[in-house]
């Protein structure tokens, strides 16, 4: 019988402990959303190749992908990219094979690699793909815009996310005659609670549990961006829009 207790409470603490972060107050509390969000201009750009060269004779295969290894690592060196960014994956080595009438014939070895680097500026990136002859062994697979001060960025936004729940939560107290009293939980993960309201599902207009808009004298994008990330709207209107959610329980008081 003790046996079976202890399995039966093993089994239930994955459960309880669930439960427990997704468990409201007993007391008259607030839940609050803040949000930060700027747009930035892109000062990053991250071009992936992949070399891919298949052989019946590997050792082939593995010298076609080192060729087109070492001239796309001396164009991205020629082009100025950032210094440490350079990456060259390790040589990948499998059977590669074909289907003719309904049979799989073996074609040779397929030889894999990545080659990654990125660029300060756009120019720089152009100009290297300018240089580079894509074809069906080296192809392109993207060009990512990104920003050098991106954390530091997004450390800002959540205090002024947090700061925007604070003031949201005084504002919807004071409306109702009630004092906040205290914070009961904070997290950048929209909880789950018996509201109905998860994870990228908050509304972005003027109605909810509380909804206040950065007030701040930067842009933001025209378009809601999804919790905690990053959307880009295209490489020619040149900018990234960074968002950071903050959501907060408060406790109140008459």
């Amino acid at each position: 019988m003790m046996k079976t207790w202890l399995a039966a409470l093993l089994l239930s603490v994955p459960t309880l402990a669930s439960a427990q972060m997704n468990t409201l107050p007993a007391q008259p509390h607030l839940l609050v959303k803040g949000q930060g969000e700027r747009t930035v201009t892109p000062d990053r750009f991250t071009v992936t190749l992949d070399l891919q060269v298949t052989d019946p004779d590997a050792d082939i295969a593995r010298r076609k992908v080192q060729e087109h290894a070492s001239r796309v690592i001396a164009a991205f060196k020629r082009n100025r990219i950032v210094r440490d960014s350079l990456y060259a994956s390790s040589l990948g080595v499998s059977p590669d094979y074909d289907w003719r009438e309904n049979k799989r014939e073996f074609k040779g070895t397929q030889v894999r690699r990545k080659i990654r680097g990125t660029f300060p500026r756009l120019e720089d990136a152009q100009a290297f793909l300018a240089q580079v002859k894509a074809g069906p062994e080296l192809q392109i697979a993207s060009l990512e815009p990104g920003y050098a001060g991106e954390a530091a960025l997004r450390g800002q936004l959540k205090r002024e996310a947090g700061e925007q729940t604070r003031r949201t939560a005084a504002q919807l107290a004071d409306a109702y005659g009630t004092r906040v009293t205290g914070l009961y939980s904070i997290s950048d993960v929209a909880p789950d609670f018996a509201y109905g309201v998860q994870a990228g599902t908050w509304p972005t207009g003027p109605v909810g549990v509380a909804e206040a808009r950065p007030t701040d004298h930067y842009a933001s994008a025209p378009a809601p961006v999804a919790d905690g990330g990053a959307t880009v709207d295209s490489l020619e209107t040149g900018t990234l829009t960074f968002t950071e959610n903050v959501y907060a329980i408060f406790l109140i008081a008459p």
